[in-house]
């Protein structure tokens, strides 16, 4: 996008993954911040597998390929700056639409955007691929998003396994979204996001970014872990970006899992 670092976007109709593409396009020396845009993708994944399919030209599906200079235990921050860019462009596009109020959108740690009631809007994924790349080069980490943007269009467009669990955009603000304008907002917020990944205090202020407008804390959470799950009160975010949980009066730093909100019965 002219304006930005993001000057190489490439467009495809339909592909199976942009993740998988950008990967290949790194293993070739394909520097940071290509974009890979899709229309559609026939293999589209979420974390711990799970597949992400919407109907073509409906929603934004995106991949950017990053080579940021990150130790492994900080390399989760690519999908904190992406997903902070992205509540970033949603309330920049609402604005523009001559809306007042913010749209509410939020984090669910680790990386989806959801509404105020808990609706999934967006998943993001990163991978990395450490073993590529010449000697003392950055390895690349790819990043992708899917967006709910236009689709559904109402609750009536989902399939029976997503009713009531997800939502886009349009059902937001009452009113189709531009994907274009959606798209140019993203890159525009998420460049200063990636420089913030080159200093001990730019990546303190993605956790401090993070902690605002994180849905979970303050929630009852299981957290499915390698050696087993544990559940208690997500108390916070820490300056790593990694999620501070009270489990029976004992603090529990958690660095990657599968979180699900839980809610009290009835």
């Amino acid at each position: 996008m002219p304006g930005t670092r993001f000057s190489d976007v490439r467009r495809f109709e339909s592909i199976d993954s942009t993740n998988r593409y950008l990967l290949d396009e790194a293993r070739d020396g394909a520097p940071a911040g290509v974009v890979a845009v899709a229309d559609h993708q026939t293999a589209g994944r979420g974390r711990l597998g799970r597949s992400w399919e919407a109907p073509a030209g409906a929603n934004l599906l995106l991949s950017v390929l990053l080579r940021p200079s990150l130790d492994p235990a900080e390399r989760h921050l690519v999908t904190t700056a992406v997903a902070l860019a992205a509540v970033d462009a949603i309330d920049a596009v609402h604005r523009a639409d001559g809306a007042g109020a913010t749209t509410a959108v939020f984090v669910k740690w680790p990386n989806d955007l959801v509404t105020t009631d808990g609706r999934k809007l967006a998943g993001v994924l990163a991978e990395a691929d450490l073993g590529s790349g010449p000697p003392g080069r950055p390895s690349p980490v790819v990043v992708g998003i899917g967006l709910n943007v236009n689709w559904p269009a109402s609750d009536a467009d989902l399939p029976p396994e997503l009713s009531g669990s997800a939502a886009s955009l349009r059902q937001l603000t009452g009113a189709p979204v531009d994907r274009e304008a959606l798209l140019g907002a993203f890159l525009d917020a998420l460049g200063p996001r990636v420089d913030a990944l080159d200093s001990p205090g730019g990546r303190a202020g993605l956790a401090a970014e993070l902690r605002a407008v994180c849905s979970t804390i303050g929630t009852t959470v299981r957290v499915d872990l390698p050696d087993g799950p544990i559940r208690g009160t997500a108390t916070g975010v820490s300056d790593e970006g990694h999620l501070v949980v009270d489990v029976g009066g004992v603090t529990r730093t958690v660095v990657a899992g599968d979180v699900v909100h839980v809610r009290p019965a009835g």
